[in-house]
């Protein structure tokens, strides 16, 4: 059982923007909570498993001690003694003190093993009797604290756990770092975490303390959270259901801090009321004072200057003198010496040292002087977008002239693409508005709300709408509310059911409003009923209704979905309904939307194989919504990009077009289940099986909380597709099984759709089940070869060669994946290509009285190394090893030692042994460097050895101890 010896102290902090330790924890503080540190809690984790030692290092409040205590939990349990000290700046002047926490309560157990000068010193200096000193002592002292960890090292493992190692003080720093840096193989792990303070003295602060650590230990840098991971943080700890917009204002005011972003977390729940747009965040009193203090000792003038600067958007010293403030330079430079601004070497913007110092300023000054620096700046700023709302926020009550220059603000701001700007501008429009004015405030919120929605701020979409329902009695202003409702609940557009015969009442007989509720009704037919049939009939009425009442943008909307309709159906209508979509006149935004006829164009060539068109097409679209700041369509272009990458077998490229679709949508919380059931198809073809089947479950249960027919279905797909590369053909056989049924439910029948057909006919034949695999195969086909989907029938030819050759036709089983692999190459099927190639060397390789066919083998890895599909090179290379008399190519020259090893890792420990390095490992395997060094420690971990070194004398048969 482990032994922890533990001397807390409380902590005080002074200086820059810091956290007292108290403090530190008032937000539900949970020691074994670590969110957005996967990365560095991992790199420490493998780093203390293998015996090595871990400094954490970052800014106050970083979380540091969240992790460091995580670990120091985990790693206790294996540790035989667990040595604590926790510095405090107060006493770090007094010599010996952390020397004193760390041995103090182990004296009596290592003093009698440590030679009498050591023994006297040491004792001399932990307990306060005698006139110790490093002068004098020093060699006597620094031995005695290495002997006395070896002394406590013979009985087992020893952890050794230091927080805040800036402030130890000298004497016990010099001690520690002279024992780490002699303890060689003595199983002593040293887990320390040290303040540094921007990067100015970051490296250095750091390097310092590397040096007095054991030569393996290895830095982990905690750096500020990501507004996704503020997000999450700020759920788990009970401040859930905050706006988009806020989080982002939370992240941005807190600087990543997670317990800054918790303190404003808290003071937004403590608020009466959510501050309106342009208004700051309530910064609570507990942060106000970390920075005050220091304001205080600026003149009034410099303190009115930097009030001018936070509240303006980029202040420069030619704005703030532009603003009024004429001694601007001086003023900020006294700011700058205080450590309350930053210089910026790469302009001259004027630059807050944290975010927090400002957001904390403009709190903490009344009301008249902020609408002063407002007005100000609304006359300073060159910008039209910036006067409007410095202008806005100069003005109280209603103004009819202030309010149409933020209405056209907004619109200049809709056309820069920024619409989340636009949104806060439409609002604040709607606030000056007078109730009689035309366009009224209720009519201008909506146009905020629509904003919000292309921005992927859904849920302050949804508020306005819903606040504009509660007064609005105009029946363009209800049915815009009521459309904006069902957009913002994206794919869980069932839960809004019962807005739909409210919106049709509101509609009346006007044709243009009706045109924009049947268009929602279409999405309803395919989404919550999986009817295609049904979608495309309410689509058409939507265009007819919208051509009748002039509205060109409803139109063309509905006409790109019937038009998705009909390609996903085989409707032979397709092309030309298409060419109306693509027809003028157009709408911009509508042309570029991801339900707009660009997008329905891209699906019909990607089903038409012509993906370096697809590939063109969606490219243009992404670089188009992401000019216009429209951050749904991204997320999707960005999956859409990637499903043609995969396609065309470069599996790396969709890999990280996946993820960083994915990683989008999940901050948004928008296409969350499209973005795991695309990434899921992506790690099973270039990244991890395991993580995707994890996806592609995420993406089967997303779809069906959101009650979602359409993605179910795709869901399902990637699921049966991920069993499959992961080996559980019963597992692919169950979900793709789902997939037919629910597809034949729905009318779709073109097999280019989902792709689906031949992993279910693949994976029947690998359960023994032939007869339902041909029969699969056979309706596929019929249904391709009327539509013309040539590399699904290459597929399906694939697929049926598996079952000829399960009845002995090996001829024929040859000739048709020949055929298929040349076909699949000449479309352009990359990865397909591949697994016809792998599908050709198993099949020679099972004929009777042939060879193994290992040229054949080299064919299929040659190909799929090309496409850079690591999970399937571990299938050719677990097929060789299987298959072959002798042992594989990869791992032929390493020792017996490695037997236990995945594929992978034989591989990389081969290479090593070879001694190239792993940059060189990285680029051979198609692998990145993290990748190599990742598997690399998982090696050492299996064989029980520390280094390269040692892998090195496993080749050479030698000893690693």
């Amino acid at each position: 059982m482990a032994r922890c010896l533990t001397l807390a102290r409380t902590r005080h902090s002074e200086g820059a923007v810091t956290v007292p330790r108290d403090f530190a924890e008032s937000a539900g503080f949970r020691s074994d909570l670590v969110i957005g540190r996967e990365e560095s809690f991992g790199a420490a984790r493998e780093q203390l498993a293998r015996g090595g030692s871990v400094l954490l290092h970052g800014p106050a409040g970083i979380g540091k001690s969240t992790v460091l205590r995580t670990l120091a939990a985990e790693y206790a349990r294996t540790s035989h003694t667990v040595l604590r000290c926790s510095a405090t700046e107060s006493e770090s002047h007094l010599p010996f003190l952390a020397l004193a926490d760390l041995l103090g309560l182990v004296l009596d157990d290592v003093s009698q093993t440590l030679p009498a000068a050591q023994r006297t010193a040491l004792e001399s200096a932990l307990t306060g009797r005698g006139e110790s000193t490093l002068q004098r002592d020093g060699l006597a002292l620094r031995l005695a604290v290495l002997s006395a960890l070896r002394a406590l090292a013979a009985a087992g493992p020893v952890l050794v756990v230091a927080d805040d190692l800036q402030w130890l003080d000298p004497a016990s720093a010099e001690l520690l770092g002279f024992a780490a840096r002699r303890l060689g193989e003595t199983p002593v792990r040293l887990l320390c975490a040290v303040r540094t303070e921007g990067p100015e003295t970051e490296d250095a602060a750091y390097d310092r303390h590397l040096r007095a650590s054991p030569p393996d230990t290895r830095a982990v840098r905690l750096g500020p959270l990501t507004r996704a991971q503020v997000a999450t943080l700020l759920g788990e700890r009970g401040y859930a259901g905050l706006h988009r917009a806020t989080v982002r204002d939370i992240h941005r005011t807190s600087g990543g801090n997670p317990l800054f972003a918790l303190e404003l977390g808290r003071a937004l729940a403590e608020s009466p009321a959510a501050p309106r747009p342009g208004e700051p965040l309530p910064v609570p009193t507990s942060l106000r004072a970390l920075v005050l203090s220091r304001l205080e000792m600026l003149s009034d003038e410099a303190r009115r200057t930097l009030l001018v600067a936070s509240a303006g958007a980029r202040p420069t010293p030619a704005l703030l003198r532009a603003a009024g403030r004429e001694n601007a330079e001086a003023e900020t430079a006294q700011a700058a010496a205080l450590g309350l601004l930053a210089t910026d070497p790469e302009g001259p913007t004027v630059r807050f040292a944290h975010p927090l110092i400002s957001a904390a300023l403009y709190a903490e000054a009344p009301a008249p002087e902020r609408r002063a620096a407002h007005a100000a700046l609304s006359t300073a700023a060159s910008d039209p977008i910036e006067r409007a709302r410095h202008l806005a926020l100069a003005t109280t009550g209603t103004d009819p002239e202030v309010a149409a220059r933020l209405a056209e603000a907004a619109s200049l701001a809709r056309d820069r693409g920024a619409p989340s700007v636009a949104a806060s501008l439409g609002l604040l429009a709607a606030r000056h508005t007078p109730a009689d004015s035309a366009p009224g405030p209720d009519e201008r919120r909506v146009a905020a709300a629509e904003d919000a929605i292309t921005a992927g701020e859904q849920d302050l979409a949804r508020d306005i709408a819903r606040e504009v329902l509660t007064r609005a009695t105009a029946p363009g202003d209800r049915v815009r509310a009521w459309m904006v409702v069902i957009e913002a609940a994206g794919q869980a557009i069932g839960e809004v059911d019962a807005v739909f015969p409210q919106a049709l009442a509101d509609a009346g007989d006007d044709p243009r409003l009706l045109a924009q509720v049947h268009y929602q009704l279409a999405w309803r037919s395919l989404v919550v009923q999986g009817d295609f049939a049904q979608g495309r009939e309410e689509a058409a009425h939507a265009a007819r209704l919208a051509a009748r009442g002039a509205d060109r943008r409803t139109e063309l909307l509905a006409l790109a979905f019937q038009a998705q309709c009909e390609t996903l159906m085989g409707h032979p209508d397709a092309p030309a309904t298409i060419g109306r979509a693509l027809a003028e006149p157009q709408d911009p935004r509508v042309a570029c939307h991801h339900n707009g006829a660009g997008s329905s164009r891209f699906r019909w060539l990607v089903m038409s194989d012509r993906l370096a068109e697809a590939r063109a097409t969606v490219t243009t679209l992404l670089r188009e919504v992401r000019r216009r700041g429209m951050a749904e369509s991204e997320v999707h272009y960005l999956r859409f990009l990637a499903e043609t990458e995969l396609h065309s077998g470069h599996c790396g490229r969709a890999l990280e077009l996946a993820r960083e679709s994915l990683t989008l949508a999940r901050d948004a919380g928008i296409g969350e289940g499209a973005g795991a059931m695309q990434a899921a198809l992506a790690e099973a073809a270039g990244g991890d099986p395991g993580r995707a089947l994890e996806l592609a479950r995420e993406a089967v249960r997303r779809a069906e909380e959101d009650g979602d027919a359409v993605y179910l279905s795709r869901a399902l797909a990637a699921l049966g597709h991920a069993n499959l590369v992961a080996g559980d053909a019963g597992a692919a056989v169950r979900a793709l099984r789902r997939v037919r049924d629910l597809e034949a439910g729905a009318g779709i029948t073109d097999p280019a759709r989902g792709r689906w057909q031949g992993d279910l006919a693949e994976a029947l034949v690998r359960t023994g089940e032939p007869a339902e695999a041909m029969d699969v195969i056979e309706v596929s086909r019929a249904h391709a070869l009327r539509l013309g989907r040539g590399s699904v029938l290459a597929v399906l030819d694939r697929a049926e060669a598996l079952v000829r050759a399960g009845r002995g036709e090996h001829r024929a089983a040859v000739a048709r994946l020949t055929s298929a692999r040349e076909r699949l190459a000449g479309l352009g099927y990359g990865l397909e290509e591949a697994r016809a190639a792998f599908a050709l060397a198993e099949l020679h390789a099972e004929r009777p009285g042939r060879a193994p066919g290992a040229a054949a083998y080299d064919e299929a890895t040659r190909l799929f190394r090309r496409c850079r599909a690591l999970p399937w090179l571990e299938r050719v290379e677990a097929a060789v090893a299987a298959r072959s008399a002798g042992p594989s190519p990869a791992p032929a020259a390493a020792p017996d030692g490695l037997a236990g090893l995945a594929a992978m890792e034989r591989q990389v420990a081969a290479l090593v042994m070879e001694g190239a390095t792993n940059r060189e490992i990285a680029a051979r395997l198609f692998v990145s460097v993290k990748t190599v060094e990742a598997t690399l420690t998982r090696v050492y971990r299996k064989l029980g050895i520390r280094s390269r070194v040692d892998l090195v004398r496993l080749a050479a048969g030698g000893r690693t101890d």
